[in-house]
């Protein structure tokens, strides 16, 4: 009976597992055929037929996205090209091309300038390729509604700003909108009268520095120096000590930083001349990207009213900027004021006798903050020369909206508006004799015959230069006390002797000179220079 039932349990549980098994041998089955069926297809798409195949889809993929990304790009040309048709156009190699590779940032693509107005008076069209849509305005008519609008509608434009962004990052001289806006708010405060008040003593510090290192230099037979060389690293250490109350000894050994600051001037204007460069994918693959690194890490507290401060990647790109902008631009500017100044030895010679006039009866020479309101020639040299040779030769926008412009002319939403400081300044339709240095263009009683926007050194409106007030105080300062202790005539490059030229202009992120710009400096034996107190 035990034995029938073990039976019957053995051939149950037998007739019960016979339907998993089958099942199991069907996923087995069903297992394999799938493996088969894959390495069929691997197969034929890992052999040369399919190989081809999956390269003639991939092909066929990208064909079809350049195919369209290059029919957009015709069509926004000759939308473009339509609408900018009521400015005047300088000729092109062709349509598709336009003036690709005509813009030279040398003395030529000055000249070139000269021609545009002379010929087109306030405005022209300008095509880089099918790329961008230029707009070149040099007259103050045309220049006065587009730096005037509001920053609401005002953008910093990808040609040339963008190429700016790794360096100098989102800060105030590139951020747009609500970010720009409250940078500028919270950046403004540093720039107010009552704090420049307190720099004086520090522009002093760093050009005694630099005098007496002239001193050092002449007197050793040195007689004719390079000013970009002295003077940028000058307004470095003044930079320094009034944003970051670091004393640096920069002028006494040579600046990395300054180094830096001239490669990467380099590299920016190359990439921009480049068009295969405006790509960041192509770029940092290249010799050139690799090349453009620079890092600055000086902090600095700053909160608004809300005690919402900036972050730390925000603090680096406006130390960054304040670095660079806050130097650069005065070092052209004083170099080519001290330049122009040489040439014309009877505008010295008065600068000078105002500046001892008004110093005679302070000890050590120096200069404070209340006789800058006493120098009222030679303010009007250090505003002469930067109309002559303005640190920055032109800045661009773009607008979120259509802008109009005098004669019925608009400026379509978009396109690139590039404002030629440069052509403004030599437009012989706005000065006479433009191209001539004549200080007295700027005697007060001058100033209600001049157009508003006729003299625009650091731009104007909304986005004008935060820091237009703190150059001009660091200007007159130095200016002063260079006059005060040396004799400027123009001076050769000692290399390159007589044959060197005359001085041809580089226009880069500001405005340099080829070869350097030098000058013959005679100490007039002032009494020992003394150091004043930083407060």
């Amino acid at each position: 009976m035990f034995q029938h039932q073990k039976h019957l349990s053995v051939s149950t549980a037998a007739a019960r597992a016979g339907p998993v098994a089958e099942n199991f041998g069907f996923l087995s089955l069903s297992f394999c055929a799938r493996m088969a069926l894959l390495q069929s297809v691997l197969c034929q798409v890992l052999s040369w037929k399919g190989i081809c195949l999956v390269l003639n889809v991939v092909a066929t993929g990208l064909v079809a996205v350049a195919a369209v990304w290059t029919l957009k790009l015709l069509v926004r040309h000759a939308w473009y090209t339509h609408k900018l048709s009521c400015f005047n156009k300088p000729p092109t190699h062709s349509w598709l091309v336009g003036h690709l590779g005509q813009m030279q940032s040398t003395e030529e693509g000055l000249l070139q300038v000269d021609d545009l107005v002379q010929k087109y008076k306030h405005s022209c069209c300008w095509f880089l390729g099918p790329f961008y849509h230029l707009v070149r305005l040099f007259h103050p008519e045309y220049v006065r509604p587009l730096l005037m609008a509001p920053a609401s509608i005002t953008v910093k434009d990808e040609l040339i700003y963008d190429h700016l962004r790794p360096w100098l990052g989102q800060s105030l001289l590139i951020s747009n909108g609500e970010e720009w806006s409250r940078r500028r708010r919270l950046l403004t405060p540093a720039f107010h009268f009552d704090i420049l008040k307190n720099y004086v003593a520090k522009f002093n510090s760093s050009a005694n520095t630099m005098h007496d290192k002239w001193c050092r230099l002449v007197a050793e037979g040195q007689t004719t120096l390079e000013m970009f060389d002295h003077i940028t690293l000058m307004t470095l250490d003044s930079l320094l000590k009034c944003a970051f109350s670091y004393n640096s000894n920069c002028q006494e050994s040579t600046s990395e930083y300054v180094s830096a600051i001239v490669k990467l001037s380099d590299l920016i204007i190359d990439r921009r001349q480049n068009i295969l460069h405006h790509w960041d994918w192509f770029y940092w693959k290249t010799e050139q990207g690799k090349q453009f690194k620079q890092a600055l890490t000086l902090l600095c507290v700053l909160q608004d009213e809300d005690g919402q401060g900036l972050s730390d990647e925000e603090i680096q790109a406006e130390a960054n900027t304040f670095m660079f902008a806050g130097h650069d631009t005065t070092a052209s500017a004083i170099c080519w004021t001290l330049y122009n100044l040489a040439r014309h030895s009877h505008y010295q010679e008065k600068c000078r006798q105002e500046v001892m006039d008004v110093t005679q009866e302070q000890d050590g020479h120096e200069i404070e903050w209340e006789d800058l309101s006493n120098l009222p020639f030679t303010t009007m040299c250090i505003r002469e020369s930067l109309r002559l040779h303005s640190p920055v030769q032109a800045v661009t926008r773009r607008y979120t909206q259509d802008m109009a412009l005098p004669e019925g002319r608009t400026v379509p939403q978009g396109a690139i508006c590039l404002v030629s400081i440069y052509g403004t300044h030599h437009n012989p339709a706005v000065w006479t004799d433009p191209h001539e240095f004549n200080p007295l263009r700027f005697d007060p009683t001058n100033a209600q015959s001049r157009a508003s926007h006729a003299f625009i050194p650091f731009s104007s409106g909304p986005r004008n230069c935060i820091g237009q007030k703190f150059a001009l105080a660091e200007l007159r300062v130095v200016v002063a006390l260079t006059l005060l202790r040396f004799r400027l005539t123009p001076g050769t490059n000692p290399e390159l002797g007589s044959s060197s030229g005359g001085v041809r202009r580089l226009p880069q992120l500001v405005l340099r000179a080829e070869g350097g710009l030098w000058l013959q400096l005679e100490p007039l034996n002032p009494p020992n220079v003394k150091e004043p107190l930083d407060e």
